[in-house]
C-alpha cells in the first residue's frame, strides 16, 4: 500500500488535476486534498471495532460512508471512485486500468467554516452553538428508530461498549495516566451502568436509542451560508452509531470542554435539551461526556503506538490521548457549576422569557419552559396555536396547567440531581406552584430564587396586541389578560432574599444590570 499512498500524492493520479496535493493520515484513512476535491481511501487495517483487510469490506465501507452522510451533510459526498493501477505501475483515481482498491470522493470545504478553527478565532460563540443544538434535535427527531437500534441501548450493550474501551487500552493506558486514575475512570463509568439500569431503560422506552451520527466532534461540523453541516458519522460499525441520541450530544459537548470551553459545552446541551425537549438527559450526559472522552483516548492511543505513523503526529496524539483521559476522569467527579433552581413568573407578557434567557447565559443553565412543556405534551409543535379562545379550558384547564406544572418541576428537578442549575419559565400565579417549586429547591439542597417579572399593565397589552402579528410559543393573548392579572396571587410568603421585582418596562441594558447586581451573591456558571 506505500505505493499507492506516494502515487497518489502526485497530482497526475487525478483527473484533470495539476494542483498540489495535501496529505492528511487518520488511524484509518488516508486523506488526499485536490483543489476543491477529496479523496479519501481506507486504511487495510484490523484494530479489532472495524476490519478493512479486504477490498470487499473497504468498498463496501466506502458506499455505506456515503450513503450514510448524506443525511447530515447533503451534496457533499460524491460518490465512490475506484483506484486503478496502470499499465506504467502507477496508482490513479479513474477507469484507467484495473481496480485495485476504492476512494470516497467528496466536495472539499472551508477550513474557515470548520468548527474548531471558528472556536480558535472566537467566531463560535452562543450564536452558533444554538444553531448546531438546534440542527442535532431536528436530525434526531427525524432519525430511526424501530427495535433493532433500540437493542444497542441496552445496559448490556452499552456495558460491552465501555469494557471493550477499557480491554483494547489497557496495556498503554499506564504511559499517559496512573494507574489510579485509570483504574478510576473504569470504576465510575461500570458503576454508572450498574446502579443507573432503569434511567437507561427508560431512555429506550421513550425512543431515546436512535441511528444518530457517533463521531460528533467539533472537527466535523462546518457553518456553511448560516446553517450546519456535519461530515463522517460512523459508518464501520451500526453499533457506535446506533445509540443514546445523548451520546451524540455529549460527544460534542465533550470535544468543547476538551477545547477549554466548559461555558459552551454547558450552553449547547441546555439548548438541545430545550430544542429536543429530552431534560431526562441531564441524568446521562456525565456518563456519556466521560465514555466519550475515552473513545478519543483510546483513538489517540492507537495513533501514538502506530510506528508505521510520522513522528510528529504520534508524539501530537500521545498529548491528545492524556488531555482526554484527564477529561473523562473529571467527568466523574462533582461539576464545577453551583446548582441553584431560578424561577422567572409574573403576568403574561411580562417579560418572564426574556428575562430567563437572559439569565441563563448568566448562569450556563437550562431553561425549562412551561408553555413548551405543554405543547411537548399535548403534542403540538412549540409554535402551534393549542388554544384560542382566552378563557381557562381545554389545554389551559387548571386540571391540565397542574400536570404541566408537575412536569416542569420534574424536569428541572432531573437537572438539579446532576448538580447543575436550572431555570423554570412559567407564570407562577399561585402560591401553591411557587411552594412547589421552594420545596424542589429545599429536597435539592440548592438555594431557591423567584424573580418576579413586572411592567404596567398598558406595556402588558401592547405586547400582547403584537403577538396577534408574530407566532411564539406562548399561546397568551390579549382576552385572557384581565382574567390572568386577576388570578394571580401577590407574592407575599417568601423571603427578601428569595424574592427578586423586576421591571421588565425599561431599556434592556438597566435591566440586566439590575439583575446582574442582585445575581452577585448567587451561585454562578462558568462565564462568571
Amino acid at each position: 500500500m506505500s505505493s499507492l499512498v506516494e502515487d497518489l500524492q502526485q497530482s497526475g493520479a487525478y483527473p484533470g488535476s495539476s494542483g498540489r496535493v495535501e496529505f492528511i493520515e487518520t488511524h484509518i484513512s488516508w486523506v488526499f486534498l485536490v483543489g476543491a476535491e477529496v479523496y479519501k481511501v481506507k486504511k487495510p487495517v484490523n484494530l479489532g471495532f472495524l476490519d478493512f483487510r479486504s477490498i470487499e469490506q473497504r468498498r463496501a465501507d466506502c458506499d455505506a460512508e456515503v450513503q450514510l452522510n448524506a443525511r447530515l451533510a447533503p451534496r457533499v459526498y460524491l460518490g465512490v471512485v475506484p483506484i486503478c493501477l496502470g499499465a506504467d505501475g502507477r496508482h490513479r483515481i479513474g477507469t484507467d486500468g484495473d481496480p485495485v482498491d476504492w476512494a470516497v470522493h467528496m466536495k472539499r470545504l472551508h477550513d474557515d467554516e470548520r468548527a474548531d478553527n471558528l472556536l480558535a478565532s472566537g467566531r463560535f460563540g452562543v450564536e452558533a452553538i444554538d444553531l448546531v443544538a438546534q440542527h442535532l434535535a431536528q436530525f434526531h427527531a427525524s432519525a430511526r428508530c424501530d427495535a433493532e437500534t433500540t437493542a444497542f441501548g441496552t445496559v448490556t450493550a452499552i456495558t460491552n461498549n465501555v469494557l471493550e474501551n477499557f480491554a483494547q487500552t489497557r496495556a498503554n493506558v499506564a504511559r499517559y495516566v496512573e494507574p489510579a486514575d485509570a483504574d478510576e475512570i473504569e470504576r465510575r463509568q461500570v458503576a454508572f451502568l450498574r446502579e443507573q439500569a432503569p434511567t437507561l431503560v427508560a431512555r429506550m422506552a421513550a425512543g431515546r436509542v436512535r441511528d444518530g451520527h457517533g463521531d460528533l466532534r467539533l472537527e466535523h461540523v462546518y457553518l456553511r451560508h448560516g446553517r450546519p453541516t456535519i461530515i463522517d458519522c460512523i459508518e464501520f460499525a451500526d453499533r457506535f452509531r446506533f445509540a443514546d441520541v445523548c451520546a451524540d450530544a455529549a460527544f460534542l459537548s465533550m470535544d468543547l470542554a476538551w477545547h477549554g470551553r466548559l461555558d459552551l459545552a454547558e450552553r449547547f446541551i441546555a439548548r438541545y435539551a430545550r430544542e429536543a425537549n429530552d431534560f431526562d438527559l441531564y441524568s446521562v450526559i456525565d456518563f456519556y461526556e466521560g465514555y466519550r472522552a475515552y473513545v478519543r483516548a483510546k483513538v489517540s492511543m492507537l495513533l501514538a503506538t502506530d510506528d508505521r505513523a510520522d513522528e510528529a503526529l504520534r508524539a501530537a496524539a500521545g498529548r491528545a490521548a492524556r488531555r482526554f483521559l484527564l477529561l473523562a476522569l473529571s467527568m466523574g467527579r462533582k461539576s464545577p457549576i453551583s446548582p441553584v433552581l431560578l424561577c422567572v413568573g409574573g403576568l403574561i407578557a411580562s417579560g418572564k422569557s426574556t428575562v430567563a434567557e437572559q439569565v441563563s447565559l448568566e448562569l450556563n443553565a437550562p431553561v425549562v419552559e412551561a408553555d413548551r412543556t405543554r405543547k411537548h405534551m399535548l403534542g403540538a409543535a412549540p409554535t402551534a396555536r393549542i388554544d384560542e379562545s382566552g378563557s381557562w379550558r381545554g389545554a389551559y384547564d387548571p386540571a391540565v396547567s397542574e400536570r404541566i406544572y408537575a412536569e416542569v418541576l420534574r424536569r428541572a428537578g432531573v437537572v438539579l440531581a446532576s448538580g447543575r442549575p436550572v431555570i423554570v419559565d412559567a407564570s407562577f400565579r399561585s402560591r401553591a406552584m411557587r411552594h412547589a417549586a421552594r420545596d424542589l429547591a429545599t429536597a435539592h439542597g440548592v438555594p431557591f430564587r423567584f424573580v418576579e417579572c413586572r411592567t404596567d399593565d398598558d406595556v402588558c397589552r401592547e405586547r400582547l396586541a403584537r403577538r396577534e402579528r408574530e407566532s411564539g410559543v406562548s399561546d397568551a393573548r390579549l382576552p385572557l389578560f384581565e382574567t390572568f392579572r386577576s388570578s394571580f396571587e401577590p407574592v407575599d410568603e417568601l423571603s427578601g432574599e428569595e424574592h427578586v421585582v423586576v421591571d421588565t418596562g425599561r431599556p434592556a441594558t438597566q435591566i440586566y444590570a439590575e439583575l446582574h447586581e442582585r445575581l452577585s451573591g448567587w451561585p454562578k456558571g462558568l462565564n462568571a
